[in-house]
């Protein structure tokens, strides 16, 4: 970018006048695009709703167990991060669909809260974009006598 000076000089007492002009003005912050993607705003959604007290894990059954799967084969496509969250992200807006599995005796409508108001806090913090909606659905509990339905690894 350049600057562009011009002078005039007047005869005797005049005062010399001098203007600047910058080419492209403005806030240099507001200049360019910023695109977020849906996985980034799935990672911060699922990790924040992971923080909540109440919350076993994500995801229903079927896919933690092909999440598991998936884990341990290099190059797995999906990380355990986003495993139970969608995210349709816009140029300003986002919504998110999460699928919880809750401890056994919590209160689910308080974990859904606590979960929607975690979640809504740290993607519209950490992205700027306005949470529109968080849909949550439990999709099992854990009982404290159950085992982990993480398949166990094979030994060759």
């Amino acid at each position: 970018m350049s600057d562009t000076a011009s002078s005039e000089s007047g005869s005797g007492d005049e005062p010399r006048r001098t203007s600047v002009t910058k080419r492209g003005g403005g806030d240099p912050g507001s200049r360019g695009r910023t695109t977020i993607a849906d996985g980034v705003v799935e990672k911060i959604a699922g990790l924040a709703a992971r923080d909540v007290v109440g919350v076993h894990t994500m995801g229903s059954g079927l896919s933690r167990t092909f999440g598991a799967v998936r884990d341990r084969v290099p190059g797995g496509s999906r990380s355990s991060a986003t495993r139970g969250v969608k995210a349709e992200v816009g140029e300003v807006q986002t919504a998110l669909d999460l699928e919880i599995v809750v401890d056994y005796g919590v209160s689910i409508s308080d974990v859904a809260r606590a979960v929607r108001e975690n979640v809504i806090s740290a993607v519209e913090r950490m992205t700027g974009l306005e949470v529109v909606e968080v849909n949550i659905a439990v999709s099992d509990v854990k009982l404290p006598d159950e085992e982990e339905d993480e398949p166990e690894p094979r030994l060759q």
